[in-house]
């Protein structure tokens, strides 16, 4: 060592120092002393309270699906009078934004995000003007809106990408008003005609909720800015995913989802799906099923890993989403409608922000 020059020695011991850090640190159970879900407010003042209702997607539904099975779930929901209504929808902001980065985003957009150009061109206002114009006119909206606003309404929330929204205005009109007019052309009129019909619990469950209840739109709070075109080798990973879905919990789910749909034409045979995907107990199935599965998959890539942060990231966005939407106006009561895989991670993220309780839909089901 004597012959060695102090530079040698020094990188000599920086190398050393290196390699210990690189060493696996030894866990550690520790938890922060900050919780804020017990520190909930405000003292005085009426509370954010949300309602989270784990759906299936009901275009998944066998065809002894019939639309006017959900009016006993809009009868329970509606008495629980929520003043804001919340889907599993990318907002039309959201899909402006991806739409300038297709080499990333140009499958997302493809799958999620509803075509704007006819209701653009009816308009004359892109996506964020027509958000824009939308806004501002919901902000001094009158108690009793004409036919006209609300068509010309229903064209902004066309074109500002809010098919949901758009739908809520087209059901508050008398049938006989529902037709073309002050923005809304025939090809938009007739759209909007289809989307009422459509399977899809936007349009079958929270549109018309909405209108019965006097509000004028939906909130759109999913969020796929995580998506990405995939890794390198896409086979190895659906493999690999595949491989930890399959396991006793995901095959207990597909036995149970088998038999709802085999009594889905019996009486109250939809009301059971739903009192079924909102028990108690699901939120840990689905994690044992699929991502705590995943976690563990053991391809050397982590692609299971890899699957899991896709999964947190969307939901604390989506949870961010409601959040905001909560911020707006104080005391809001916020029903949520969104595929029952993420109500376990909706009701564990949301329940960590001061402001906001969570209400038992259990309760509101029976």
């Amino acid at each position: 060592m004597a012959g060695l020059r102090r530079s040698t020695l020094v990188a000599l011991g920086l190398a050393l120092f290196a390699g210990a850090a690189l060493a696996d640190p030894p866990r550690q159970d520790y938890r922060p002393s900050f919780q804020p879900d017990r520190l909930k407010g405000p003292a005085a003042g009426k509370p954010n309270e949300v309602l989270v209702l784990g759906t299936m997607h009901l275009s998944d539904l066998p065809d002894s699906f019939r639309p006017d099975m959900t009016a006993p779930l809009l009868e329970r929901l509606a008495s629980w009078r929520p003043t804001a209504v919340a889907t599993e929808d990318m907002s039309g902001l959201q899909c402006d934004s991806l739409r300038r980065y297709p080499s990333r985003y140009a499958e997302t957009v493809k799958d999620y995000c509803p075509d704007t150009v006819a209701a653009g061109k009816a308009t004359g206002l892109d996506v964020p003007a027509a958000n824009a114009e939308a806004e501002r006119l919901l902000a001094d909206w009158p108690a009793a809106p004409s036919a006209a606003q609300r068509r010309h309404l229903a064209a902004l929330f066309l074109a500002a990408g809010e098919r949901g929204s758009a739908l809520v205005q087209w059901l508050r009109l008398p049938e006989g008003e529902r037709r073309a007019g002050d923005g809304l052309n025939a090809e938009l009129a007739a759209l909007l005609d289809k989307l009422k019909d459509r399977r899809n619990e936007s349009y079958l469950i929270a549109a018309p909720l909405a209108a019965r209840l006097g509000l004028e739109r939906l909130w759109s709070v999913d969020d796929h800015s995580a998506d990405s075109p995939g890794p390198v080798d896409e086979k190895a990973y659906e493999a690999a995913i595949r491989r930890a879905w399959d396991n006793p919990a995901a095959h207990a789910r597909r036995a149970e989802d088998d038999r709802l749909e085999a009594g889905l034409s019996r009486p109250d045979g939809l009301m059971a799906m739903y009192r079924a995907y909102n028990a108690p107990g699901v939120p840990m199935q689905v994690y044992l099923s699929d991502f705590g599965a995943a976690l563990e998959e053991p391809s050397p890539q982590a692609f299971g890993r890899s699957y899991v942060g896709y999964w947190e990231t969307r939901n604390l966005r989506m949870a961010a989403n409601i959040r905001d939407v909560l911020g707006r106006r104080p005391g809001t009561r916020l029903l949520a409608i969104v595929g029952s895989s993420h109500k376990g991670y909706y009701e564990a993220y949301l329940n960590q922000m001061h402001d906001v309780t969570l209400v038992d839909v259990n309760a509101v089901l029976q």
